[in-house]
């Protein structure tokens, strides 16, 4: 059987900093180049629908999703999203969709790989939105251990176009998890809105 993860934590995580972003907030620039706040949100809607998807298994609700827009965030995101990321949370707490084959963007994975995606994917954008609405980001260790792991099998101190990160930032090796897991996709744990 392979590894599980529990997505919840790091779901439970992501929502609780929606309350803290504000109107003014949504086109303010985000630690993912060329994403403001809003077309994150509307990425973050869109991952958390097609993990769920992926979870059982539902290859056409996981064909290639629509680019990730500012004006396509739904007007009610406050709520939907942290709707969408319980569901995501939920579907993979079971053992079976870690195992078998998925898809996620039209992209056929292992299922244990899907979901490592699906949990570093919801890690690492929290960490983005908290970075971008000047909120605190305290993810749990038990996700940040796994992305972590899931991230080094990745990471490139150069670009590489079939790697899902940016070139690594340097970090020192005695930094905290955390810290090591955005160098090693590809951010600097030191952004703020006013570094783009």
């Amino acid at each position: 059987m392979p590894g599980t993860h529990d997505l919840g934590p790091a779901a439970h995580h992501l929502a609780g900093l929606l309350p803290g972003i504000g109107e003014d907030d949504l086109r303010s620039p985000t630690p993912c180049r060329d994403y403001s706040v809003a077309t994150l949100l509307d990425h973050v809607h869109g991952l958390a629908a097609a993990f769920a998807a992926a979870a059982v298994k539902d290859l056409e609700t996981t064909a290639q999703p629509p680019d990730p827009r500012a004006e396509n965030l739904p007007w009610d995101w406050r709520s939907s999203i942290p709707h969408r990321l319980t569901e995501l949370a939920e579907a993979w707490r079971d053992d079976e969709p870690w195992t078998g084959v998925t898809q996620a963007g039209g992209v056929p994975l292992p299922g244990e790989l899907a979901g490592l995606v699906a949990l570093n994917e919801i890690t690492v954008h929290g960490w983005d939105l908290a970075a971008a609405t000047g909120q605190r980001f305290d993810p749990d260790a038990a996700s940040v251990a796994a992305c972590l792991e899931f991230a080094s099998s990745f990471a490139s101190e150069e670009p590489d176009p079939d790697s899902p990160f940016g070139a690594a930032v340097p970090v020192p090796p005695t930094a905290p998890p955390l810290d090591r897991l955005l160098g090693l996709t590809g951010r600097d744990p030191a952004w703020k809105p006013d570094v783009v």
